[in-house]
């Protein structure tokens, strides 16, 4: 039997790290003069965020960060988070992105678990950084970084302002080569118990991830697809998962990238029409909001591209969205992942062959594996489960970036990684094609009249009704049922729809044999507003809460 032959290195050869560094080289290759904006207060090209990250490292070795030290950032989306996104990892420390809707206590938790060293604070984010300044354990200098009001603070001494801290440095910078699995990035992701989990990627999974998620995006014959002429912006907090990765994905391709600040429905309106966006991503609430404005008629918005996540997207919003000629469909991914996992999959063959309803369900799916992705549906006993379209299982995957346990908790690592697979939580059916259908997230699933039944079903159904602009639905208690569904709702502004409406509209589809009996839910209520977690997503836990 004959063995597998292992490429040996000749010694003169150079064994190539895939680092942070090389996506950003890669920025001034064919689109230098392309621009990264700044709300509507700052504009550079390439050439000059080149420099400007040359001269943050001088600025970071200046105060003292040396490699493996933790650099905690706490900012509104901008280019000076663009900026740290690449020279904290590129000097071989750690980007830690602080999640500045936690409460003080976590924030507290988070800077002291992960051991920040530095910390670069905006102006309007310092109160929370105030109020908990003496339990801060671990870090040493703070930097101030301000859209021009200097704050004074009582509290907080900064070794200086961001601006005139790399003004004084030179514009060039030797970055050097080290292990790729040096860890590049560290955040908090909150569940519903328990404390914050530190979640890691290091380099190598970062490159990896950005070249793969560019691959799909950019070569599969898809609705939506991404080069270096799109003009980019986020609409996912850049504490959250690296903004879902785009930032790199961008960089690396020389896109049009603009910053949007503190999230103001006006700005994010401006920039969309004035700055010609044509690719985001967010969650389905951002997307709500935009799209149920009473002036989202008034705009051209047939440019923009939306990849939507975190959790599923109505198919009541994607066809209000489409009918503004808006381009959705679903991206999925956690914390856990980088995060993108899979897309939404509609080639231009489906697009001829599909009705308008079938073209929307299509995008609403979970789709397929991005490349270099496994992923597979598997039972309580570790079995993989059918791709039939009708077996729900829990999703777990395989890939090259995945986190590879939770920051100093082995125990919640272990869980994480049961079976030699990445659990996710989702459960989830796979059709024989492979496209993956989320059904619902394993503790939301509502056990009701020895059923399950999926709240993003019957969710997505009332999302349907015109005059619905948010709706929410979860499992109670019930003494005989065990449990029994319950909505929460938001109407669309002038608009006036019953309980009994909602009811008749669900009972036709039990009629048909589409719906569960058990999925009519015994409670409905009205609401201004729907619970958000810290980065936009229905907090089903607050909302249980509320009912019981």
């Amino acid at each position: 039997m004959k063995t597998s032959r292992i490429i040996e290195r000749t010694p003169s050869a150079y064994s190539y790290p895939l680092l942070i560094k090389s996506l950003l080289q890669n920025s001034l290759k064919f689109y230098p003069d392309h621009e990264i904006i700044y709300r509507d207060s700052f504009r550079m090209n390439y050439r000059e965020f080149n420099k400007r990250v040359a001269r943050l490292a001088h600025t970071l070795t200046s105060i003292g960060v040396k490699e493996g030290d933790v650099v905690g950032v706490i900012d509104f989306d901008s280019h000076r988070y663009l900026e740290l996104y690449f020279a904290i990892p590129m000097i071989g420390a750690v980007l830690h992105t602080i999640n500045y809707r936690l409460s003080p206590q976590q924030i507290l938790y988070t800077m002291n678990h992960a051991e920040d060293k530095v910390v670069f604070c905006h102006e309007e984010l310092l109160p929370l950084l105030e109020a908990v300044k003496p339990e801060i354990e671990t870090v040493e200098k703070y930097v101030l970084l301000t859209d021009g009001n200097i704050p004074s603070s009582n509290t907080i001494s900064f070794v200086g302002e961001y601006e005139k801290l790399i003004k004084k440095q030179k514009d060039s910078y030797d970055f050097p080569s080290f292990d790729e699995n040096t860890m590049a990035s560290l955040f908090y992701t909150t569940g519903t118990t328990g404390k914050p989990k530190g979640v890691y990627f290091s380099h190598r999974q970062l490159v990896l991830h950005t070249i793969a998620a560019t691959a799909t995006l950019g070569a599969q014959d898809n609705i939506v697809n991404i080069t270096s002429k799109d003009n980019y912006m986020p609409i996912t907090p850049m504490f959250h998962v690296h903004a879902w990765g785009f930032p790199y994905i961008a960089t690396m391709l020389g896109m049009k990238q603009v910053y949007p600040g503190k999230y103001e429905p006006g700005m994010l309106v401006k920039l969309i029409q004035s700055e010609k966006i044509t690719i985001s991503h967010c969650v389905p609430t951002i997307l709500g909001m935009l799209v149920n404005s009473p002036v989202a008629g008034q705009f051209d918005w047939s440019r923009w591209k939306v990849i939507i996540g975190g959790s599923a997207l109505p198919q009541g919003l994607a066809r209000s969205a489409i009918k503004l000629g808006i381009s959705v469909m679903v991206g999925y991914g956690m914390s856990e992942t980088c995060p993108v996992l899979s897309l939404a999959h509609i080639n231009a063959a489906m697009l001829e062959g599909l009705t308008e309803d079938e073209q929307v369900e299509e995008r609403c799916k979970t789709g397929r594996p991005i490349a270099m992705v496994e992923m597979q549906i598997m039972d309580e006993k570790g079995h993989f489960l059918p791709w039939d379209g009708e077996t729900m299982g829990e999703i777990v995957v395989r890939t090259p970036w995945l986190t590879q346990g939770y920051f100093k908790e082995e125990e919640r690592s272990e869980e994480l990684w049961e079976y030699g697979y990445l659990h996710t939580g989702d459960i989830a059916t796979v059709e024989p094609n492979g496209t993956f259908m989320i059904r619902d997230r394993k503790k939301d699933v509502i056990k009701t009249g020895g059923e399950w039944v999926s709240s993003l079903e019957i969710e997505n159904l009332i999302s349907q009704i015109n005059g619905i602009s948010e709706v929410a639905v979860v499992g109670i208690p019930h003494e005989k049922w065990q449990e029994r569904p319950a909505a929460l709702i938001v109407l669309r502004a002038d608009t006036n729809v019953s309980k009994e409406t909602i009811v008749s509209h669900l009972e036709k589809y039990v009629h048909t044999g589409d719906l569960s009996k058990w999925a009519v839910p015994d409670e409905i209520r009205f609401v201004a507003e729907i619970p958000k977690t810290s980065v936009g997503k229905i907090d089903k836990k607050r909302i249980r809460a509320e009912f019981v």
